[in-house]
């Protein structure tokens, strides 16, 4: 019942007045057109130019100018097609496009309720990390824009949950195979757990579908894969070494490493060339048929395979070599402490226009700005778990350390590229996460006494509370309310936030 309530809460401010501001708001522009020529075309048909195509789509009556010509994207199709699906249920309009990012915002925070459940063995704790899911500002300006990195995230988080149950139940099934002494207890045993199968473990296909569709998304998903095969791995072997196995890699290798790898990266490899199926039956889609004609080397591989490579290709080349300069891009070594957030919207309507009902000029804003007591706890969190993983031994911690390593690491290979603090919503779970077993830790260990418990509790508990109170003093800035200029100016706490 608590995760529900928590997931409810989420809901409730997700969906709130969800279509303001009535506007293509940031790069809304290219996805909510680019969701909508999916549905039409099957492919990324050609629009007008922005400063055409915006106004005429938003207009009543409205227009919308698409042309069936293939037009290059720089992105994969699934999170396109996960806004379509708002937009075919409730049209090409801000509510409709923005639906389907607020419903896996919304159901993201449920299932991190479950995890965190799983992870701690504790629902209140489960119950927290989802509650300081609901409560991130980044994460709920993302659930309430068509972008394609809240997508990402819900597939990641889901593949991660996937993993989670796939390593309960294989630890399980090497404790059932392990000989019982005459006392009824189970004991390590060499031969077990070196040679014991662990059956069929449909949750790691799981995975790889989901890490498929979340590559399929945006192409950091590929990282986030190849992140959670090693992880996968590293459980595998420290399952064998705890049944006994003398040599835990060498069984990992003959036992385990086909689910590991074989399943994972396979199903997700297949999966994201599934998702390009509009286009492969498209006959207009951009370079659909490029390689039609075509010899060379590779002219036996059959020529819709050879123009979609030869397109992906140039998306490649074209996100690598993005170097166009932008007022609110960031390094990733700046994204933890929020150095610079990205403004999505901003409006200053007169004095007694657009709510505005003071004597001078107002702010309408929508700051892509995470709670900042959330995550600048969070630093102080990952430095706990670095301690927990470097010298307990701690997998929990290890598992969150690894999950944010997925989802921030990888992009400082591109410091010349053009990219933006928002990336970090892919990771925002696990900062919950990672934060929450901070709190649980404060209340000390299980033979504590009752003076510490109680003083860890009322800590982890005022901490929650100014979390919370941090959200709603920046709530106005993530959801685009009027307010006067002066309280607009008196929350950009740092000046990189302007």
């Amino acid at each position: 019942m608590g995760p529900v309530l928590v997931a409810v809460l989420a809901g409730a401010v997700r969906f709130w007045h969800l279509g303001r501001p009535r506007a293509l708001v940031f790069d809304e522009t290219y996805y909510a057109k680019d969701a909508w020529s999916l549905l039409r075309l099957g492919y990324e048909g050609t629009w007008p130019d922005r400063k055409i195509a915006d106004p005429q789509i938003l207009a009543h009556p409205r227009t919308i100018p698409l042309s069936d010509t293939g037009a290059f994207v720089a992105h994969p199709p699934t999170g396109k097609w996960v806004i379509a699906l708002g937009e075919w249920m409730f049209g090409l309009d801000p509510f409709g496009w923005r639906f389907m990012t607020a419903a896996l915002g919304t159901l993201s925070v449920l299932m991190l309720c479950r995890i965190g459940r799983r992870l701690f063995r504790s629902t209140p704790l489960g119950c927290l990390a989802g509650a300081l899911l609901a409560v991130d500002g980044l994460h709920l300006v993302m659930s309430r824009n068509a972008l394609l990195d809240l997508v990402v995230m819900f597939f990641v988080l889901t593949a991660f949950g996937c993993l989670l149950i796939d390593r309960d139940h294989a630890r399980a099934r090497l404790a059932a195979a392990l000989p019982v002494g005459a006392d009824g207890r189970a004991r390590p045993d060499a031969r077990t757990g070196d040679h014991a199968g662990t059956g069929a473990r449909p949750w790691r296909l799981a995975a790889g579908l989901f890490l498929g569709l979340a590559a399929s998304t945006k192409w950091n998903g590929l990282y986030v894969l190849a992140f959670f095969v090693i992880l996968t791995v590293l459980w595998d072997v420290g399952a064998r070494r705890v049944a006994g196995a003398g040599r835990p890699y060498r069984a990992v290798l003959r036992k385990d490493l086909g689910w590991s790898v074989l399943s994972l990266v396979p199903v997700a490899a297949t999966t994201y060339l599934a998702t390009w199926t509009g286009w492969f039956l498209s006959d207009k889609g951009y370079g659909r048929h490029w390689a039609d004609g075509r010899g060379g080397t590779y002219s036996w591989v059959p020529a819709p395979l050879r123009s979609w490579w030869h397109y992906e290709y140039g998306v490649y080349q074209f996100n690598v070599g993005l170097h166009s300069p932008h007022a609110y891009e960031s390094n990733p070594w700046s994204w933890l402490v929020l150095g610079r957030p990205v403004l999505f919207h901003y409006e200053s309507p007169k004095s007694g226009r657009d709510g505005c009902h003071t004597a001078v000029d107002c702010s309408q804003t929508v700051l892509a700005l995470g709670t900042p007591l959330l995550w600048w706890s969070a630093c102080c969190a990952l430095v706990y778990l670095l301690y927990r993983w470097a010298l307990r031994r701690d997998w929990r911690a290890g598992a969150i350390l690894c999950a944010v390593g997925a989802g921030l690491l990888p992009w400082f290979l591109y410091q010349d590229r053009t990219i933006f603090s928002f990336y970090a919503v892919v990771f925002v779970p696990y900062l919950c996460l990672a934060v929450t077993m901070m709190l649980g830790a404060l209340s000390g260990p299980p033979g504590a006494d009752r003076g510490r418990r109680t003083v860890g509790a009322v800590a982890a508990g005022v901490l929650v509370l100014l979390i919370a109170w941090n959200f709603v003093y920046f709530f106005p800035l993530y959801t685009g309310q009027t307010i006067p200029y002066a309280d607009w100016h008196s929350r950009m706490w740092l000046d990189t936030w302007i």
